[in-house]
């Protein structure tokens, strides 16, 4: 896997995504070949054409990325590929449209050249991705791994690895003494641990990954150090689980891996970078958007009773209380007779209004003004009520450990987790924050607000 933005993205997507750049800029390549009155040569080189080019090639690899193209390569319907790509040769398209409006027709792509270019792509891409998905995938090759232990760790990263083949690595075999135990479904156990050295040397693997329940006087240490030193990559299951699924695993985490690693607090030069922009971002948003958060007020005010803002205390870094601002989604005085409880995904209690307002986000706009006051900023854990947070710190561990930076409006959690109102979902978006935390940076913040993008333009709703 290569790491990029914090987190791992496998070789064989990396590989997808540069063959679709060059691809595309064959295809428009060949468009000005085809389609230009001028000397195609004069064009390209000396009219900034490469450059002009370069945009419209951004503009349909973004529309695939909106399209999920870079998450699920495998091709379900051809139909459907052939729509796909339609649709984001299409946003190059607006694009082009939006820098003649703006008057950069310096950056603007001759109009056959983009009809012809466009055509070309429609045809030539969808077969490309078709033969990546039968044939080039497979040549990029997998990472064949061995699992010295069947932890549940171990038990999940399998069933991963099986789910989704590119990331790139293969589970060939767990080796464990206790031979009871439940093996991952598809991964035989090979033998005890006493048989690594055999295992090794007949199997060869590129990685070994160790996964033990219980490693005093099990784990091979020398054997293991002779491994490390003669090539093999060795790791443990918690950093293969990581990388694996963007978060921190909760189930076998002690304080001490805490206390003595490296990189899990947040870096105070990033914190404080991030405060910065965070600001100057939400001084823009706000002044975009404030057309918009008019409209939204009125249309509150003439649909249902009630004040148009939402006010609720929740907690803050620091485990420091702050008022949150929303646009009100539900009917007036929601929990008079309920009290304190978690929103639900079909909530009755919201109002028609606020159903789509939740779901293309515009509840949350008003929280950019916490962003200014500094309560919150743009990226971060969800903030959470009081009343919540206490009965859950005393629930789950390691809780009160998300409240070691600011919440945010959007977070890691928010994009990769799905709705959820339960302890098990709360455990897993504790240990996307706990991911976020340990990478903090200005990369992985670009990479969430870009994706929170995607979520909104796609109406597919909070999370």
């Amino acid at each position: 896997m290569i790491r990029i933005f914090r987190v791992s993205i496998p070789d064989s997507v990396v590989a997808l995504l540069v063959s679709d750049a060059i691809l595309l800029y064959t295809c428009f390549t060949i468009a000005a070949f085809l389609s230009l009155d001028v000397d195609p040569v004069v064009f390209l080189r000396y009219d900034d054409g490469w450059t002009r080019i370069l945009i419209v090639v951004l503009s349909v690899v973004a529309g695939l990325y909106f399209h999920d193209l870079y998450t699920y390569f495998r091709i379900q319907s051809k139909a459907l590929l052939v729509q796909q790509v339609g649709v984001s040769v299409g946003v190059a398209f607006l694009v082009q449209a939006l820098l003649v409006y703006l008057g950069w027709r310096d950056l603007f792509v001759p109009t056959w050249l983009m009809i012809v270019g466009g055509a070309v792509v429609l045809v030539l891409l969808p077969l490309w991705r078709i033969f990546y998905g039968k044939v080039a995938f497979r040549a990029v090759g997998s990472e064949q791994v061995l699992f010295l232990g069947c932890s549940p760790l171990v038990q999940d990263i399998c069933a991963h690895w099986a789910e989704h083949p590119e990331t790139g690595l293969t589970a060939i075999g767990c080796l464990d003494d206790r031979q009871g135990d439940f093996s991952p479904e598809g991964v035989p156990l090979l033998g005890a641990i006493t048989d690594i050295d055999s295992v090794v040397e007949r199997l060869r693997p590129a990685r070994i990954v160790v996964g033990l329940t219980e490693r005093r006087n099990r784990m091979p240490v020398e054997q293991l150090l002779n491994m490390r030193l003669a090539g093999i990559h060795i790791e443990d299951a918690a950093a293969t689980y990581e990388t694996t699924f963007g978060r921190v695993s909760t189930r076998e985490l002690r304080p001490a891996q805490l206390i003595f690693t490296s990189n899990l607090g947040p870096n105070p030069k990033r914190v404080l970078f991030q405060t910065i922009y965070s600001t100057l971002i939400a001084v823009i948003a706000a002044l975009l958007a404030a057309p918009l958060m008019l409209l939204v007020a009125i249309a509150i005010r003439l649909t249902s009773r009630g004040p148009v803002l939402f006010r609720q205390q929740r907690v803050g870094r620091n485990d420091v209380p702050f008022t949150l601002y929303k646009f009100r989604s539900m009917i007036q005085d929601a929990e008079q007779m309920s009290g304190a409880v978690w929103a639900a995904k079909d909530d009755p209690r919201i109002t028609g209004l606020g159903r789509w307002l939740r779901k293309l986000r515009l509840d949350e706009l008003p929280q950019l003004f916490n962003v200014l006051t500094g309560a919150m900023s743009i990226v971060g854990p969800r903030p959470e009520r009081p009343e919540f947070v206490a009965e859950l710190e005393k629930r789950i561990p390691f809780y009160r450990q998300r409240h070691c930076v600011k919440p945010g409006i959007t977070g890691w959690a928010q994009i990769n987790h799905k709705y959820g109102d339960s302890i098990e979902d709360t455990i897993a978006k504790l240990e996307y924050d706990l991911y976020y935390i340990k990478n903090l940076s200005p990369a992985l913040d670009a990479l969430i607000m870009f994706h929170t993008a995607k979520v909104m333009l796609l109406s597919r709703g909070s999370q």
